[in-house]
């Protein structure tokens, strides 16, 4: 009776493909390219939201101006923030179908991983 088990050893395989391509310098790439939207968009988001949290609580006259009828300042910003997220949502869209998911697809391809159409991102 043996005991090696041959169901573990495509397991085995598959583990070191996947280690060998997250030490890959294209996977690398993938990662810092996908930081370098990712990082600049969030704190530029974050520091935009904190001047809309820091002007609505120290400047409250400035905010208060009314700009048309019961429009204030302060609305208007209140609803850019959810125009300047579906903004960065899109771009993120664009960015990832023409940087991220090529190169994506590519390494799926090499570790032969069978792609199923999820739609996108999925």
């Amino acid at each position: 009776m043996s005991t090696d088990t041959p169901a573990s050893a495509p397991a085995e395989s598959a583990a070191e493909r996947y280690l060998a391509v997250q030490r890959s310098d294209e996977f690398a790439g993938l990662r810092r390219t996908l930081r370098g939207f990712i990082f600049p968009m969030t704190v530029a988001f974050f520091l935009w939201y904190a001047l809309y949290v820091i002007l609505s609580a120290y400047a409250r006259g400035f905010m208060g101006t009314k700009l048309f009828g019961n429009v204030n300042v302060a609305l208007v910003f209140g609803l850019l923030q959810f125009v300047s997220t579906f903004v960065i949502a899109w771009l993120y869209a664009r960015f990832a179908d023409r940087k991220i998911d090529p190169v994506a697809d590519r390494i799926r391809t090499e570790i032969g991983e069978v792609t199923h159409d999820h739609g996108p991102r999925g």
